[in-house]
């Protein structure tokens, strides 16, 4: 069982920048597949960016591509959020994802196996 800790989240103006930081324990962390997903209220949830096992591969949603950059060491998964706006308002999750798969990113909710808390992200404008 994997267990899940997001950090880092908080209120920032339009245009400042946050690191989300997400703590693993209870596996080995090289074994997952890791993601960040958001949840604006009102909103599905909806993915962010993901990151393979090796780190060495990358995907990102259309509406943070080029300010955001997800990246991981051999025990947590970070997201670097610049230029952020408004509309990136919302609780971030971060997710693990078992996978015998060096290098795939998954995008798909439904193809996590462990979730994070979440932390709440605010961009006043």
């Amino acid at each position: 069982q994997v267990q899940l800790v997001e950090s880092g989240g908080g209120l920032v103006q339009a245009g400042g920048s946050l690191r989300l930081s997400c703590a693993a324990s209870g596996g080995i962390f090289s074994n997952y597949a890791m993601g960040w997903f958001r949840q604006a209220p009102g909103k599905e949830r909806e993915f962010v960016a993901a990151i393979s096992r090796s780190g060495g591969s990358t995907y990102y949603a259309n509406s943070v591509k080029g300010r955001f950059t997800i990246s991981r060491d051999n025990a947590k998964v970070y997201l670097r959020m610049n230029s952020l706006k408004p509309e990136d308002t919302a609780v971030y999750y971060c997710a693990a994802r078992f996978t015998a798969l060096i290098r795939v990113v998954t995008t798909s909710s439904s193809d996590y196996n462990y979730w994070g808390q979440g932390t709440q992200v605010t961009v006043s404008s």
